[in-house]
Order: C-alpha cells, then sequence, then structure tokens
C-alpha cells in the first residue's frame, strides 16, 4: 500500500504484538521533528552569565548592571557570580554586599530565582526576568517628547526664550611703541 501511494512505511512500534507500522512521507516526519524539536530549544530561557569581584568599581557595577538589564529585556535568566581571590574569600560579607546591591538595584526588572550562597570561592545569585507588562523601558523613559520643541509660534520667530545682548566693547587706543 506505501508503494502505491509513493509514501514510506515506517514501524513506529516494533515491540507491539503484532508490530505496528504507520505509512508517511519520512522526509516531512523528520522535517516537521527537527522543526518541532528548534521550537522548543528556541522557547527554553538561556541563561546569562555576569561576573563581578568585591573589589568592582562603582562604575563597572553599573555597566554591568545596563547588561543585566538588556539581558533580562530579552527574556534571559542570569547567573551573576562573584569571585572571590586568594584572601578575600575570608570576607564574603563583602560580595555578599555588592549582590544585595545588584539585585536591589534590579528589583523592578528581575527577581531573585536563588539568593546568594557561596560555594568555594565563588558567590552565585541567579536572577529571573519579571513578567513583561511590569517592566519600565529605560530607553521609553529617555525619549524626548519632541513636538513641543519644535513648535513654530506662527511669528517667525525662534522659541528660544530672548537673551540680553551686552553693548559691543570699545576699541581701545593703543600708544605707539618708542623705539630705543
Amino acid at each position: 500500500m506505501a508503494k502505491e501511494q509513493g509514501l514510506d512505511l515506517v514501524m513506529v512500534s516494533p515491540s507491539a504484538n503484532p508490530p505496528v507500522c504507520k505509512i508517511l512521507d519520512y522526509g516531512k516526519y523528520k522535517y516537521l521533528t527537527g522543526k518541532q524539536a528548534r521550537e522548543t530549544k528556541k522557547k527554553q530561557a538561556e541563561v546569562k552569565g555576569i561576573k563581578i569581584s568585591p573589589r568592582i568599581a562603582e562604575h563597572d557595577l553599573a555597566f554591568l548592571l545596563k547588561n543585566t538589564i538588556r539581558f533580562l529585556g530579552e527574556g534571559h535568566k542570569v547567573k551573576v557570580t562573584c569571585q572571590f581571590r586568594a584572601r578575600e574569600v575570608t570576607h564574603p560579607e563583602i560580595g555578599r554586599q555588592k549582590l544585595a546591591k545588584m539585585a536591589d538595584a534590579l528589583a523592578e526588572y528581575a527577581s531573585v530565582e536563588r539568593p546568594p550562597t557561596l560555594d568555594g570561592k565563588l558567590m552565585i545569585m541567579i536572577l529571573v526576568p519579571k513578567p513583561q507588562g511590569k517592566q519600565k523601558h529605560a530607553k521609553a523613559e529617555d525619549k524626548q517628547d519632541s513636538g513641543e520643541a519644535v513648535q513654530n509660534l506662527g511669528n517667525g520667530k525662534d522659541p528660544s526664550p530672548e537673551v540680553a545682548q551686552q553693548p559691543p566693547v570699545p576699541a581701545q587706543e593703543r600708544e605707539p611703541e618708542a623705539t630705543p
């Protein structure tokens, strides 16, 4: 029957009694199962990693916060790792403070899935994005309402306030230099 229809005979369950077979286009079947596997893989949230140290500077921390907000906005989980070197591990409270500072700064974008835990010389915290409806986007806040700044008042003048101009400074007369 499969040859008459130009299709393939595929054994679905060889261990059943009697064995179960299906008549289908095997190439199309493989394509659809591969496509479905790619779709499910795409839907899984990727875990992005951010590394800090207990001695990280404020500017560097702000830069990493900006990247973390971008990752969370894309729907990824973020694994924040504080790496201790040498004797830094004797003061884990400093790393815990840095991670808590990050969690507080990201409170409107993410929630803490796993609080900071020390694992050897690494302190790890995992953040998950909050639902999209409640997030503010930094780019939306930065947009200027340019409608007001470009409005023409209809009188041919610039809408900027008038600045009082100073009168020009009179030229000073110079005495000719005497040559010896």
